[in-house]
């Protein structure tokens, strides 16, 4: 299996669906490591610690977040459960830019 699919299949677990592996998540969305390894070895989607830290560093979008210390992992964003990442409201810029194809921008704005 490739690192794309299982990074894809992290995402699933760590952002939308945790209970697909029983997996439980924090307040703040952590899991632990430990736990999230042994639950991906009864699926057909198993990694070693190596695997998840090759994954997790070589993410283009940072999608999600080792502790220093490496015993606990979570997504970074897109969450469609309610997590508390601790990220306080800014002030945005004067101008926003969104990037999207030509063909959505009369429906966006």
């Amino acid at each position: 299996m490739t690192d794309v699919r299982r990074s894809k299949f992290l995402s699933l677990v760590l952002r939308h669906k945790p209970e697909e592996i029983g997996l439980q998540l924090d307040a703040e969305g952590w899991a632990s490591v430990p736990d999230l390894l042994a639950r991906l070895e009864t699926t057909r989607h198993a990694i070693t610690l190596t695997d998840l830290e090759r994954i997790v560093a070589q993410n283009d979008k940072k999608r999600f977040t080792l502790s220093a210390d490496k015993s606990r992992i979570r997504a970074a964003q897109g969450h469609s459960i309610e997590v508390a990442l601790g990220l306080g409201p800014v002030t945005p810029p004067e101008t926003l830019y969104h990037g999207t194809a030509t063909r959505f921008v009369d429906a966006i704005r």
